[in-house]
Order: structure tokens, then sequence, then C-alpha cells
């Protein structure tokens, strides 16, 4: 570990101490414990132990903005006696972490969720696998045209049977004056070899407008002579001989 990582390492170490040893406030008469502030500039904080002695600490922090900052995610090794920090550019605030394990190697997946604005409040997911103390960044995949019809944001993130599902409301258009159908659009997130893969559990897709019926055309009816015109038709042609 370098000497930058060790004055970081000893600043986070300061902050989250100093958040635990705030003074207790007397409890309310509905005994709700308030939880701990993060001192300024660090604006998140939450710890995954995803084994004994193998915890990620994830931090965010800045400045003069709450849109944009930066992330750390800080790995104790206890047992190895081994730290080591990620750390990246953060648009947005991060809103909740996840761990998960989504191609079943036994390595975790640390997902940080973040919420931006710009037109509608979008949602970022950074994605890192970690194998023992080395750290790969994963490209999480962007919404496609038909998976963005409707959307603006309000999205809904958690771990479902190792994998990570993702929700959101589908609007009938895409501009501020678009209303809520009352749909929503569900999506599946796995991993295999490091890249992601999206499987769409909601049967909506690209459209919540029932689809028209179609009527189906009506088979041609047979024209049908009755036995009674028949008779008249052979008399006729009969007459027409005898007059030969």
């Amino acid at each position: 570990m370098n000497f930058r990582n060790c004055l970081f390492m000893a600043a986070v170490s300061l902050m989250i101490a100093s958040c635990g040893n705030e003074e207790k406030k007397p409890a309310t008469a509905t005994n709700a414990v308030a939880k701990p502030a993060v001192m300024a500039p660090f604006r998140f904080h939450k710890a995954i132990e995803v084994s004994p002695g193998q915890t990620y600490d994830v931090v965010s922090w800045g400045r003069g903005s709450s849109q944009v900052g930066s992330f750390a995610i800080l790995h104790s090794d206890s047992a190895g006696m081994k730290y080591t920090t990620t750390t990246g550019d953060l648009d947005g605030t991060i809103t909740d972490v996840y761990n998960a394990d989504m191609d079943t190697d036994g390595n975790p997946e640390i997902l940080i969720q973040s919420k931006g604005k710009d037109t509608v409040n979008y949602a970022k997911i950074y994605a890192f696998e970690f194998n023992n103390n080395n750290a790969d960044k994963l490209d999480f995949p962007k919404l496609t045209r038909s998976q963005k019809k409707g959307y603006r944001g309000n999205d809904n993130f958690y771990i479902k049977d190792g994998k990570l599902i993702r929700e959101f409301p589908i609007y009938d258009g895409n501009d501020s004056t678009a209303k809520p159908t009352g749909a929503k659009r569900q999506l599946e997130y796995g991993l295999s070899r490091n890249n992601f893969t999206v499987t769409q559990l909601s049967k909506d897709s690209t459209d919540t407008k029932p689809e028209p019926v179609v009527k189906q055309a009506e088979p041609e009816r047979k024209q049908t002579v009755s036995k009674s015109k028949k008779r008249r038709q052979t008399e006729t042609k009969h007459k027409r001989r005898r007059r030969r």
C-alpha cells in the first residue's frame, strides 16, 4: 500500500470513528435510533461483509457539488492483513450498494447504485468483481432503445436468487408531460465471463398500449345450387334437344 492510500485510509478511519463517538441523544418516545451522520467531505458510507474477515467499505466524497464527486471501495482482508483501495469518478449521488455472485465463481461483485439527474432521474451502476485483492471493473449495459421507451427514472434495484433485478415505472412518453401508465418494466442482469447478460422478465417490452385485435377473414362460402334449380336446368336442356 503506497503513502497516498495510507493517508486516505487514515482519513476514512477517522471519519467513521468520529461518527461512532458522537454524543448520544436521548431516545424519543418511539425509541427511534438516528443513523450517524457522515462527516464532510464524505457523503455516504456502507460496510458489506461478504465473509468473515472480508469487508468492503464503500464511501463517497466531494465538496462544492452534490451531483459529482468520487467513490472508493475499501477492501479489508483482516485474515491476510491486506488492505486495498479501488476508486472512481461518481456521477450523481450513491443511493445503495449491493453484493452478489452472479456468475457463481466464488468472487464477490460490489455494485454501486447512483442517481443522477438531467431531464429525468436516471440510474447508474458502478460494478466491480473482486478476486482476492484484485478488482476488475465491469461495464454495466445501458438501456436499449426498446427498453428505454417510456423510461423516466425512479429505478428500483434488488438482488434475487443471485441476480440483479431492475424495475421501473413506464410512462406514456419520455418528456416532462408524460404520465405513468401503471405498468412496470422488469429486467434481470446476470454475469458470464465478466460480461453482463440482460433478460426482460416483464411481458411488456416496447409499448404499453394493447395491440389492436385483428379480425380473421371469414372463409369463403361455396355457392350452392338448389335441387329445384338443377331440375329446371335439366328440363330446359331436354326440351332444347327435342326441338332439334
